[in-house]
Formats: C-alpha cells, sequence, structure tokens
C-alpha cells in the first residue's frame, strides 16, 4: 500500500531519527510535522521500551524503515504497527522492521539527508560513527548531515568520531550540534572567525540543587534530583543535570566541537535558561543567543542547518520585564565539571570511563542503592584508578585509539564501578 507521505521531492530533506521515543525525537517528528515541505522522514529508530508510541510514529510519518534495539518488542511493535495503520485508514501499510544493536546502527547508516542521533548514553557511539562513515564520499548518504543530540558518543569515542567526521568532510561540515548549549555556541560563531573567539562559555541552570553546601546534599532524594526546574527529562539526564555530570560532559563535547583546549571552555549559573550559551571574542566582545527554554529551536536548526526553520519555536517576550542572573559554579559541591574537565584534557579512554562509570552509578542512585553525592565520588575514584589499570588503553588520537579499546574501557569501568558501589552498600549496612 502507498506510505502516508508522498515521495521526497527536491527541496525535502531525507530525515533518520534516532532515538524517536525520547525526548528528543519526539520533538524533531513534530518540527518535521509542522513543515511537511521541508523534511520526510524515512527511517526510525528506538530501544523498545514504547512499541506503541514507535508504531504510531512510523504510521504519522510514512517512515519505510523502523529499527528497535530490543528484540523481544517486535511482536508486540508489528501489533501496534497494524493497529495504527487500520486506524489512519492505510490497513496493510507497513514498514520494514528490523531488530538489534546492529539494526539500530543499519538504520544509522541508510541514504539520507540528515541523521538526527537522539540515542541516551554511549550506546550511540556506533550509529554516530555509522552514520559519519554513510556520508563520507562513496557512502549510502553521502554529504548527509550528522545533527548530533547524543553527546555521549562523542565525549566516549572523541578520536574516532573526530576522525569520521574528517572522512566525511569535516567536523563544521559534517556534523551540526543539538544540545542546545552548542547549537546556541554554533549560531554566535557565525559572528567571527575561528582565530577570533578568545573563549567559549556554557550556560548551566545549576539544577534543583543551586546554592546548596555539599553536606545539604548527602540527603537527595531521588524524587528530588528528577525535579529540574525548567525541562522535563528522561531519569538518567535530569539526574546528570541535577548532579552537573551532563554539563561537565558538554565541557568535553565543546572542547571536541570546536577545536578549542579545555581551558578556553567556561560555565557559569544561568538559572533562568534563556541565555543558552555564549563566545567571547579577542577584542572583548560577547555574542550570546537567547530564547525561553526549550529544545525545538536546536533540533530544527539541527534538521535545517545552516538554514533556519520559521516559527520552530517560542521567542523571547521582550514587553514583559525580567531579570537574567549569571554566578559562578560552585566546583566545591558540584566538582563533576572540574573532574570532566580532568578526564577531557586526558583523552583516550578517560572520557569513556568517566562517562560509563557515572551511567553505573545513576543506575545505582535511581534504583535507591547509594546517595547521591556518591556518584561523583565514585566516578572520581574509577578515573584515578583507570590510569594505572592494566586493561585500560590510553591512546589519545585514532590512531592509536580503536572502538575495541572504547568498548573494554567502558567493561572495565562499568564493573570497577560496581565494586565500588557494592562496597560502600556493605560497609553503610
Amino acid at each position: 500500500m502507498t506510505p502516508p507521505t508522498s515521495p521526497s521531492t527536491p527541496d525535502q530533506r531525507r530525515v533518520v531519527v534516532l532515538g524517536s521515543t525520547g525526548s528528543i525525537g519526539v520533538q524533531a517528528l513534530a518540527v518535521v510535522a509542522a513543515a511537511p515541505e521541508r523534511f520526510r522522514v524515512t527511517a526510525l529508530a528506538a530501544g523498545g521500551s514504547d512499541p506503541s508510541l514507535l508504531a504510531r510514529q512510523a504510521v504519522a510519518t510514512g517512515a519505510e524503515h523502523v529499527a528497535v534495539a530490543d528484540e523481544r518488542a517486535v511482536p508486540a511493535l508489528r501489533e501496534h504497527l497494524a493497529e495504527a495503520a487500520r486506524a489512519a485508514g492505510r490497513a496493510g501499510w507497513a514498514p520494514v522492521v528490523e531488530a538489534g544493536a546492529d539494526a539500530v546502527v543499519r538504520a544509522a547508516a541508510l541514504p539520507a539527508d540528515v541523521v538526527l542521533n537522539g540515542i541516551t548514553g554511549s550506546v550511540g557511539l556506533a550509529p554516530t560513527l555509522a552514520a559519519l562513515e554513510a556520508a563520507a564520499p562513496g557512502g549510502a548518504a553521502e554529504g548527509a548531515l550528522l545533527a548530533l543530540a547524543n553527546k555521549e558518543s562523542l565525549v566516549v569515542g572523541g578520536p574516532l568520531v573526530l576522525a569520521a567526521a574528517e572522512r566525511a568532510g569535516g567536523m563544521d561540515r559534517a556534523v551540526v550540534p543539538v544540545d542546545s548549549e552548542h547549537s546556541a555556541i554554533a549560531q554566535c560563531l557565525r559572528g567571527g572567525r575561528a582565530e577570533e573567539v578568545r573563549r567559549l562559555v556554557l550556560t548551566a541552570s545549576g539544577g534543583p540543587f543551586r546554592g546548596w553546601s555539599r553536606e545539604r546534599l548527602e540527603g537527595v532524594t531521588r524524587e528530588q534530583a528528577l525535579a529540574h526546574p525548567n525541562f522535563a527529562m528522561g531519569p538518567v539526564i535530569s539526574t546528570n543535570s541535577a548532579t552537573l555530570v551532563n554539563k561537565g560532559l558538554e565541557v568535553i563535547e565543546a572542547h571536541l566541537l570546536f577545536g578549542l583546549p579545555m581551558d578556553r571552555v567556561d560555565v557559569v549559573v544561568h538559572p533562568q535558561q534563556v541565555v543558552h550559551s555564549m563566545v567571547e571574542f579577542c577584542d572583548g566582545a560577547t555574542m550570546a543567543q537567547a530564547s525561553p527554554p526549550s529544545m525545538l529551536i536546536p533540533v530544527a536548526l539541527g534538521l535545517g542547518w545552516p538554514d533556519r526553520v520559521p516559527e520552530a519555536g517560542p521567542g523571547c517576550d521582550w514587553s514583559t520585564a525580567q531579570t537574567w542572573e549569571f554566578a559562578p559554579l560552585d566546583d566545591e559541591a558540584f566538582p563533576a565539571v572540574r573532574l570532566a574537565r580532568q578526564v577531557g584534557a586526558a583523552g583516550g579512554t578517560a572520557p569513556g570511563v568517566f562517562n560509563a562509570a557515572n551511567e553505573e552509578c545513576v543506575e545505582a542512585f535511581l534504583a535507591g542503592r547509594t546517595s547521591f553525592t556518591s556518584i561523583v565520588d565514585t566516578v572520581a575514584r574509577v578515573v584515578e584508578e583507570s590510569a594505572s589499570a592494566p586493561d585500560v588503553a590510553s591512546g589519545t588520537t585514532a590512531q592509536e585509539l580503536t572502538l575495541d579499546d572504547v568498548l573494554a574501557a567502558e567493561r572495565w569501568a562499568r564493573a570497577r564501578a560496581r565494586e565500588v558501589l557494592g562496597a560502600r552498600e556493605g560497609a553503610a549496612r
């Protein structure tokens, strides 16, 4: 049966959305639905935790290809696809369905104009590399753009991603950042030449515990950590925002995306999150990108780059009095950014160890097996031990570092984090 949308026109961009049922994916599909003359979804990929939503997305977009990481979700997905197609008056229509982690990687390499990677976690590294390889000359998606919302893939596989991007035409041509902070920087950089940049300034909301002391943070509960003041996000990202690990990852990401040393990437606390980040130039001028807290603008810009998508999101209301605050980061209460600077400067597998250990610690915290402050404390210990661990490679270039090195370092970090957490839990009894 004919898909619900027509084939791409010359003015339409073919879009592959990875992580389509997550927050970024859902917003990306909203942007596509609002601008059908500019975008057409050709493939979707998701973990499989919400097969009903994935099925509805497939039918609504007419995606010809659907990948689901969890093979156990396939029967439910097929049932929901049939149900959604009937409800839409398209009984009998169905996309190609593939399952497994490799299926998501293959979806990332399908012919497309834009691949949006909205997957959460370092599992997004392989799809990032696949999308960039496909975008290289002679690839299935030659010339395609990677709209990167999966910061972890760049953080843990930095040299690998940089090398793959170079083969696809260079970081500034093959990759556009979708994180609001890095999208803001990319926009501000249009205001000057690269050699004129003095520093980048990432803004941070400060999370739900802005102004809290280290001692007060000891008793933070799961519910408190998930109560972000400005955004409704998933539990992992919300926890990372509360510990400021997320900001630490963003510092490393900015260093890699824009090629500036770690000491020229600063963080300032800005609770209102209207200014998404800033670039300071050599003459003292600072350019800032401002808009109400929303991911719609950076998502739309990622899909349409370098062009803007009209009416993508709300603008600032200049008719209303408002105050914007800026304050320095408290590194003593929130040491995650300082630690991230260290691993980012070390390079190699160090950022991957940092990220993997954090993912294990966040999982333990959300399950009630460890305290809030032990998250970063444990990550710091694992990072320190990794420097002398025989199973952790320390290469810092793409020639020295392999994907197997990164995965092995992650496995070691996860196992060691679980050991440290287990010892903490035993000692607390």
